[in-house]
């Protein structure tokens, strides 16, 4: 979200828009039809064509076994949330191999394709842990979507995850410019908390604005969650609102993302703004600078207005509640939403159990180092008691 609002004045206002429905992922159909291996029979012409269509009957065969292993009678599937790539852990036993990336993005050596069980440590025992649980809490425009392939990985693992939309997020119907309060806008997160069974314990995990709505949840519900994760987060301290955190950005380094918000007035240009949008033209720059463009695409069309008056409100934060759950920071050097010389002005102001360093990553490491995200998460999992 970064640098928000360090200054704003009454614009022309923003007609809202009720948000599109959208379609996840992009399903294939059923590579059966006799027609098309007429077609692919009548264009050989060398050895060439051959084992292109050897590789496609092999594909065919194994889409129908995948089907068939989903109990996929009608010849749909589930969405496969990863678009990393995900294949057998080489143990000699037949398996399914699910698609790759079509990403033609040159994959960086810090976060390399791994296989499942090199991305989990072989030892880790979840039944040791104090939890294996993670929810995974959104930054401002994100919703749950967002988390698409770090969910996956972490299933993968053996671990159980839970994604929310916060009221008005991803698809949360709410209208963004009726939120007045944070507590409004992280209602989906505190109930999920408070209907969790005694004893429950999570592992939150938060996003730029998603550091403020965990710090919030933490206050409510310290005895509920083992450990707190601020990816490239708002990491507050007490009585600061995310807009006083932002706006100590050293003067000159915000014009990109002044140059990027577009504030709405829905109660008219007299009244302060009720939500912020960003200019989509200037969203690869901003927040995915590092990230593949097809997930660039998804946020584009998912992305919603990030209210505004959360954004103002100073959070509580006490040492008997807040101050007992352990924290963790991971910063993204490559971050031009959040620097990382802000980033490591809240982790000084608010020093946290452990910092870690994602090289590479930009605003948005579940897309820009999906692997390496995953890896730190699952370290953290495994950091004992002291």
């Amino acid at each position: 979200m970064g640098n928000l609002c360090t200054c704003f004045s009454p614009k022309t206002p923003v007609k809202t828009k009720k948000p599109t429905k959208r379609l996840q992922g992009n399903p294939q159909t059923a590579p059966n039809s006799s027609n098309r291996w007429t077609r692919i029979r009548s264009t050989r012409k060398d050895n060439h064509d051959d084992l292109i269509h050897e590789q496609a009957l092999a594909a065919a065969i194994l889409f129908r076994q995948h089907q068939q292993q989903n109990g996929s009678a009608s010849g749909s599937f589930p969405f496969d949330r990863s678009v990393s790539l995900r294949h057998p852990n080489g143990s000699g036993s037949k398996k399914t191999q699910l698609p790759r990336s079509s990403s033609s993005r040159a994959r960086s050596l810090t976060d390399p394709l791994l296989q499942p069980h090199q991305l989990v440590n072989q030892d880790i025992k979840l039944d040791d842990l104090e939890t294996n649980h993670f929810v995974l809490v959104h930054g401002g425009g994100f919703g749950a979507w967002c988390w698409y392939k770090t969910i996956a990985l972490l299933e993968e693992g053996g671990f159980k995850v839970t994604a929310v939309d916060l009221t008005g997020s991803g698809i949360h119907s709410f209208d963004t410019n009726g939120i007045t309060s944070l507590s409004q806008y992280v209602k989906p997160l505190t109930d999920f908390l408070d209907k969790l069974a005694d004893g429950e314990k999570t592992i939150l995990v938060g996003h730029d604005f998603g550091g403020a709505c965990i710090s919030y949840a933490m206050e409510l519900f310290p005895h509920k969650v083992s450990k707190a994760i601020f990816v490239a987060a708002a990491m507050l301290t007490n009585g600061q609102s995310t807009l006083d955190m932002f706006s100590q950005k050293a003067a000159g380094s915000s014009d990109l993302m002044q140059q990027a918000q577009i504030f709405v007035y829905a109660n008219g240009n007299n009244n302060p703004p009720t939500a912020i949008n960003l200019d989509k033209s200037i969203l690869r720059d901003l927040l995915f600078n590092q990230s593949p463009g097809k997930d660039v695409a998804l946020a584009s069309v998912s992305i919603r207005p990030i209210p505004f008056a959360p954004v103002l409100e100073k959070l509580s934060l006490s040492d008997l509640k807040y101050g007992t759950v352990r924290r963790f920071y991971i910063e993204t050097p490559e971050d031009n939403a959040i620097p990382i010389t802000l980033q490591e002005s809240m982790i000084n102001s608010s020093p946290p159990e452990k910092v870690f360093r994602l090289k590479g990553a930009d605003h948005s490491p579940f897309f820009s180092k999906p692997q390496a995200l995953h890896k730190l998460l699952v370290e953290i999992s495994k950091i004992p008691s002291t």
